[in-house]
């Protein structure tokens, strides 16, 4: 099997279909490689809603695990018992931090996302997904190249060094209009929040509508320096 530390750079090449640029190719192989050793960790914008469907016609009772920061915006909880619905076989997995928000004030501060936000996604994000992909030997991510300069580069497979693991991330040569284009043609639903200007979304405290159409992530942390939470 693949792991991070039998990691020696893989030739494994997966055909760029038309249709679906690799991607079903690729959770494929993934799901037949790594069997139940690999979670999706999925935010439920629409990058994942159109990865949740393409697993789901690999794998539908595949783990999906959502960073549950406890300030996501209630259309995205909203969303997220949408695909529940619509999804019954998928182990949906709400995954909390380990200190709530009253107990991370007390240690840290009131507001810690303004204060230091990248330790409020340390606590909050990194923390859970690290003790998530303890449980396996591979993670599933929704990024594509075209969503910024700090993704243009990722691979299908990927050594991760932050979590020791391997990312896979089936969706790298998709257009932003492509995945809008699977979303309505196989009629999935989305967090209606898209539709009002915020084309990623995350936590309220650090999420606003985006100011730059060539920048799709441009609305994240306005104001702080900071397009990332950490993860990637």
């Amino acid at each position: 099997m693949l792991t991070y530390d039998t990691w020696n750079n893989p030739s494994l090449e997966f055909e760029i279909d038309q249709t679906y640029k690799g991607a079903l190719n690729v959770l494929k192989w993934t799901y037949q490689h790594f069997q139940d050793e690999v979670i999706y960790a999925c935010s439920f914008g629409i990058e994942g809603i159109v990865l949740i469907d393409l697993i789901s016609k690999v794998q539908p009772k595949a783990t999906i695990v959502f960073l549950d920061t406890g300030v996501h915006y209630k259309e995205t909880y909203e969303t997220i018992n949408r695909v529940k619905a619509k999804y019954p076989d998928l182990n949906i997995v709400l995954k909390k931090p380990e200190l709530t928000l009253t107990e991370q004030a007390e240690s840290y501060g009131d507001k810690l996302w303004e204060t230091n936000p990248n330790l409020c996604c340390q606590i909050r994000k990194l923390n859970p997904l690290k003790e998530t992909l303890r449980e396996g030997k591979a993670w599933i991510s929704g990024l594509r190249r075209e969503q910024s300069e700090t993704r243009k580069n990722v691979e299908f497979l990927n050594k991760d060094e932050k979590f020791q693991s391997i990312k896979i991330c089936p969706l790298i040569h998709w257009t932003w209009k492509e995945i809008w284009r699977y979303t309505y043609n196989h009629d999935l639903p989305y967090n209606p929040l898209h539709d009002q200007g915020y084309p990623s979304i995350g936590c309220f405290h650090c999420t606003s509508p985006v100011f730059d159409v060539n920048d799709l992530r441009s609305g994240r942390w306005k104001g702080k320096g900071k397009t990332e939470c950490g993860l990637h």
